[in-house]
């Protein structure tokens, strides 16, 4: 019988997770991912079977605790404005240092998931669901166009969380701009 691990899951999977985040699953090394966790190599292929299988467990905790949430936000009364307002805020409070800049299913479609099938359902899974929630919005407000401003939307939430990774202000800036646009759409334009 073997022994039951002696460390706390959950803290272990958030640790690598972080380092997911901000290296990407190809650029993550073992060792990083050992100094994260506190883990040897065999204690993490013990738990996890891979590191890959670490990765699958962080990206699951991700998507249960990060996307989840700001995709429920679309679904409130104000949600496009409340989605956006809480991207704009959470990056805000970052320190520039921060592992958690950016997306890490954002990160893993620039880098892993353009050769890993599995993956790349993972990053089309998240931007199907992403795509859905905008539609929702739009519809419950009732938008006209809902295809294309849901497109629109997700594309300039995307492109912040990428441009996050490297310049906060123009990400912000993206990001208020995707406010102002969404906001602008609520008043139909009348022509003359």
């Amino acid at each position: 019988m073997g022994r039951r691990p002696t460390f706390d899951a959950a803290q272990v999977i958030t640790a690598a997770r972080d380092v997911f985040w901000h290296s990407g699953f190809d650029g993550a090394s073992l060792p990083e991912i050992e100094a994260a966790t506190g883990l040897s190599r065999s204690s993490i292929y013990h738990a996890f079977t891979s590191k890959r299988g670490l990765f699958d467990a962080a990206v699951q905790d991700y998507l249960d605790t990060v996307v989840a949430p700001r995709l429920a936000l679309l679904r409130t009364d104000d949600g496009l404005d409340a989605y956006f307002a809480s991207m704009r805020s959470e990056l805000d409070a970052l320190d520039v240092d921060s592992p958690r800049r950016g997306c890490l299913l954002v990160t893993t479609a620039a880098t892993s998931a353009a050769h890993d099938e599995t993956l790349a359902v993972v990053v089309n899974a998240y931007r199907t669901a992403l795509t859905e929630a905008f539609r929702g919005a739009l519809t419950a407000r009732g938008d006209s166009d809902v295809e294309t401003r849901s497109r629109i939307l997700v594309t300039m939430s995307v492109g912040a969380l990428l441009q996050a990774r490297v310049d906060r202000a123009e990400a912000l800036a993206v990001i208020d701009a995707a406010r102002a646009l969404a906001r602008g759409w609520e008043s139909p334009v009348t022509t003359p």
